[in-house]
């Protein structure tokens, strides 16, 4: 299997670190973890490491052009290691998923999620593979509430299903980067979304 890349988008600094919208950043921190990778910063601007899945090299990316930009970091990277879109896989947060919840898909629309917008204009193509994670409580906030919501950081009870989430998005990168999308989705598209408070969604 062709190299991959797996960015996680989120804002950089302590004062987003445990917020929902940093889950991006959580699952790359994840697999560093794991695979004991230590990232270094590149142009983009973003940090960067690499590990495998099997015989596949996995690019590991955060961006650190806070997240409403996040596509020129993603751009640049996959220029530079000149790969196709369909072998780049974001992970973002996503309000309209139950907390506990992921799924992957193949491409469309943003959402409404800036970071993804920034990286599909960016790359110029709706077409690539996203992984969105639930953060939704039992009634989504909208408007200005929304802002609040993603940035504030989950309750106490909801900390250890966010780690369960986590720890599948990690496995799902990892399963993109060796044996593809397709496989990716049929196990964790078809898996229940944990045991999270409001993970009812089948």
């Amino acid at each position: 299997m062709e190299p991959c890349l797996v960015a996680g988008l989120g804002n950089p600094g302590s004062r987003y670190e445990d917020t929902r919208h940093n889950l991006g950043f959580r699952v790359i921190e994840e697999l560093c973890n794991r695979h004991r990778v230590t990232m270094r910063q590149v142009p983009g601007p973003a940090l960067a490491g690499s590990t495998t899945a099997g015989d596949t090299e996995i690019l590991l990316l955060a961006p650190l052009t806070y997240m409403n930009n996040s596509g020129t970091a993603v751009a640049d990277a996959v220029a530079r290691h000149d790969l196709p879109a369909p072998r780049v896989l974001i992970v973002v947060d996503d309000v309209a998923l139950p907390l506990g919840a992921i799924r992957i898909r193949p491409g469309g629309s943003d959402g409404g999620h800036n970071g993804l917008a920034s990286v599909l204009q960016e790359m110029g193509t709706s077409d690539v593979p996203r992984l969105r994670m639930g953060i939704a409580g039992a009634q989504p906030p909208s408007g200005e509430d929304l802002v609040s919501f993603v940035l504030s950081p989950f309750a106490v009870e909801e900390v250890e299903h966010v780690r369960t989430m986590i720890q599948r998005a990690a496995d799902a990168c990892l399963l993109f980067a060796e044996r593809g999308l397709a496989d990716a989705m049929n196990r964790f598209n078809t898996a229940a979304p944990s045991t999270g408070p409001f993970a009812s969604e089948s």
